[in-house]
């Protein structure tokens, strides 16, 4: 097998994860087999030595502790409940519209993303909240679903995302210029899904009849109150998150500490906290964090063997000699990043690729912070792309058998929103400041900075600022060794 070339030997390590992976495999246990049994035919005993040293640089990564804590304050807001009584609000203000429960839908999904960053937590809160009032009321089947599904995928972008804290390390990238960089994407992914439906229903409405007036006969100024009630928590918890980030007071992991503290604290104000809750809410954090740890770490160990034996030096040559010169590279990746998707789940792509594939895009003369955001816009589509659909199954899980949702009708409903997803890439790369604008910004009491990317030079332009400035925007990064921000 040693004499095999570099090209075959990529060839047996790829295809020996795909086709662990529809065997029906644990995706860790495929990808740490594989490096392992690869690994020491090729290296011999050197394959351990880098399997452990690999694995025990993740686990000591700094920036991962984000990830349950993260989870925690997402799982506490589900479990506590205290941001059912949204979706109730935005049923009276816009239910009287033609698809407006499929746009208050999507609204609460957005508000959810900035809260949960747990794509299973917000597509079954969507769907227990949701579905039953909008099939109820007459809306279509696929319409209705594709909402769930599309709206609830929005938490594993706008920040906190687990996705981009775990990115962040992996590629080597900053994690709070990651969630700055994340928010306008998932705005504008928000706003095309709200259009589609809106536009779609106004031309259709027996897709979303209006909810009949009577329904929704509340006073002015008691839905008011309803509204305004029920965005206090997650407004308050965005801030405790995101505003710690962007105002330069902590980093990212600090951050999601004071995001965990502050859902707790809101649970015990509005009355919906126990100890029955904190158990329950503790376990399942466990449960994430232990399965997103095992993952990374023996797919941060079959990197490492992938990377020693000049696999990615195979994997970047293919790219880097498409046609079409860097565009066309950078169009592979998109397809490679989309195909994967609809395989390979989320985490082990980003483990497994990212590494491989990030020091493509400064290669190419992309911006590494706008190169690792399109991939991270671009795994939105996994979520809903059979037959590795995790929005699709856990819909169709949740959904009350008396509803009548079938598969077919999800697929059916979610096609439309993955096109949107590509219109949003799109968008992406002619207008590139959607993704750069505000990381560009930074900001501190008495001043602020502004910064011009160009992703397309790869090039920074920005005032001088304190090298602490850089330190309150994110982590010093530790791997194998390497150190880089």
């Amino acid at each position: 097998m040693t004499n095999l070339s570099i090209e075959a030997i990529t060839l047996i390590m790829i295809g020996g994860i795909f086709v662990g992976v529809l065997t029906g495999f644990p995706l860790a246990f495929v990808v740490g087999s594989v490096g392992l049994i690869v690994g020491y035919f090729l290296l011999g005993p050197q394959a351990f030595e880098i399997l452990y040293g690999r694995l025990y640089s993740l686990s000591l990564n700094y920036p991962l502790l984000a990830v349950p804590l993260f989870t925690f304050m997402g799982v506490v807001l589900q479990k506590s409940g205290i941001a059912d009584g949204l979706f109730d609000a935005l049923y009276l203000w816009l239910g009287g519209f033609r698809g407006g429960l499929a746009v208050s839908t999507l609204i609460f999904g957005t508000i959810l993303a900035a809260c949960l960053g747990v794509i299973t937590a917000s597509v079954t809160m969507l769907t227990l909240i949701a579905l039953n009032p909008m099939l109820k009321r007459g809306y279509d089947k696929a319409i209705a679903t594709g909402c769930v599904c599309a709206g609830g995928t929005l938490g594993i972008l706008i920040p906190p995302s687990v996705m981009l804290v775990i990115y962040g390390p992996m590629a080597q990238v900053s994690v709070g210029k990651l969630f700055m960089a994340a928010i306008f994407p998932g705005l504008l992914l928000s706003v095309l899904y709200s259009a589609y439906v809106a536009i779609r229903c106004g031309l259709n409405p027996a897709l979303g009849p209006a909810v009949p007036k009577e329904d929704r006969n509340v006073p002015f100024l008691v839905k008011s109150k309803m509204l305004l009630y029920s965005l206090v928590p997650p407004l308050l918890l965005i801030v405790s998150v995101l505003g710690t980030i962007f105002f330069g007071i902590a980093p990212p992991t600090e951050a999601a500490s004071v995001g965990a503290f502050a859902a707790v604290v809101l649970a015990i104000l509005y009355r919906k906290f126990s100890w029955k809750m904190l158990a329950g809410t503790a376990l399942d954090t466990m449960r994430v964090a232990a399965f997103v740890l095992l993952i990374g770490c023996l797919s941060f160990a079959f990197v490492g063997v992938f990377i020693s034996v000049g696999c990615a030096d195979v994997v970047s040559r293919v790219i880097l000699a498409a046609p079409g010169g860097r565009w066309g590279a950078f169009l592979m990746v998109m397809i490679v990043v989309f195909m994967l998707g609809m395989f390979i789940d989320w985490i082990g792509i980003v483990f497994i690729m990212v590494p491989i594939l990030a020091p493509i895009g400064p290669a190419l003369g992309f911006d590494p912070l706008w190169f690792g955001m399109m991939i991270c816009v671009n795994l939105q589509m996994s979520f809903m792309t059979p037959p590795f659909a995790v929005a699709i199954f856990v819909c169709r899980g949740t959904a009350a058998p008396e509803l009548g949702v079938t598969m077919t009708d999800i697929i059916r409903g979610v096609i439309p929103f993955v096109a949107l997803i590509v219109v949003g890439l799109f968008l992406c790369t002619i207008f590139p400041d959607i993704i750069m604008w505000l990381p560009g910004i930074s900001w501190r009491p008495g001043t602020a900075t502004f910064a011009c990317r160009n992703p397309r030079r790869g090039a920074l332009q920005e005032a001088p600022r304190r090298s602490s400035s850089r330190r309150r925007h994110g982590h010093t990064l530790r791997l194998n060794g390497a150190s880089s921000r």
